[in-house]
């Protein structure tokens, strides 16, 4: 019989600690001196819905046209059947004369078979309430994950899991903040997700570490933190390479839409498995989570 080699992940629990501690200082910075590049979702601008005529306009040749008019942060999207479109852009203006510009100049470059079927003003009002209800659900799900992990495991899983989940989150919006990538609404449901995500994963930990604090009373937290990572390894790998495969190829076939979501998701995936492994576990390791620890919170 083949005897499985574990990896010692716990001999550089120090190591990933520091780094961790540096990106999170890093992305906080990052935040407060140059904040985020909110899209037009957030930041409000003008939306057409647009709809081609005999399908003579697809979305790359719409998408570029509009970026040539120097309109500032431009969507475009496909609404409803397949030839309609949603346009939304930076730029504001009530003047009648502005929207027949954009027509004319949209017929040079794609041709008259189009029209406009709606034009709208989106306030700075609607984008901040977008914003904020965005924020909500943020953090409404992190308080849900919270009380969940708190009932099904002990208070210290639960401390270690919301902080393993902050990590993710600030990371990965420091990383768009350093490269001024935009902020839509597809980017919070991408941090949303990376939520569901990395819990999953810090939660399949746990739950191993949980019934091998009961199984090895005699092994201390710090080795037994190691032997449960090792015994979710092949699972952890699993999950996290098959969903990267379908992330990338939905980075690199997906469209200019679908970028900003894809890899939100991407770095989420990367952060959560880590996270779980080096930020979670090390916690409970600093807790000093025991048998006895499981023992009382059970009789209570």
């Amino acid at each position: 019989m083949i005897e499985r080699k574990e990896i010692s992940f716990n001999s550089f629990y120090k190591h990933f600690n520091i780094l961790s501690l540096i990106l999170i200082i890093c992305s906080i910075l990052m935040l407060s001196l140059k904040g985020l590049n909110f899209g037009v979702d957030f930041k409000g601008g003008t939306l057409i819905e647009l709809r081609s005529k005999n399908n003579s306009i697809n979305l790359s040749e719409l998408r570029s046209s509009f970026m040539k008019m120097d309109l500032g942060d431009v969507s475009v999207k496909e609404f409803g059947k397949k030839n309609d479109y949603l346009i939304k852009f930076e730029k504001k203006d009530n003047n009648a004369n502005f929207i027949s510009e954009i027509k004319n100049e949209l017929q040079n470059y794609v041709g008259p078979d189009f029209e406009f079927r709606r034009v709208e003003n989106v306030g700075p009002k609607v984008s901040s309430e977008l914003l904020k209800s965005g924020i909500i659900a943020i953090f409404l799900s992190l308080a849900a994950m919270l009380f969940y992990i708190w009932i099904r495991f002990e208070w210290q899983f639960s401390l270690a899991a919301i902080i393993a989940l902050f990590h993710d989150v600030i990371i990965t919006l420091g990383f768009f903040s350093l490269f001024n990538l935009e902020i839509n609404l597809s980017i919070v449901a991408a941090v949303l997700t990376i939520v569901g995500y990395s819990m999953n994963d810090t939660v399949v930990i746990f739950d191993r570490v949980r019934e091998n604090l009961k199984k090895y009373s005699d092994i201390k937290i710090f080795d037994l933190t190691n032997l449960s990572i090792n015994e979710t390894l092949s699972r952890t790998i699993i999950t996290s390479l098959t969903t990267l495969l379908a992330l990338f190829s939905i980075f690199f076939f997906g469209g200019e839409i679908l970028k900003g979501f894809s890899l939100a998701m991407i770095l989420g995936v990367i952060f959560g498995t880590y996270s779980s492994i080096y930020i979670a576990n090390p916690i409970l390791v600093f807790l000093r989570v025991s048998q006895k620890t499981i023992i009382k919170e059970e009789k209570n």
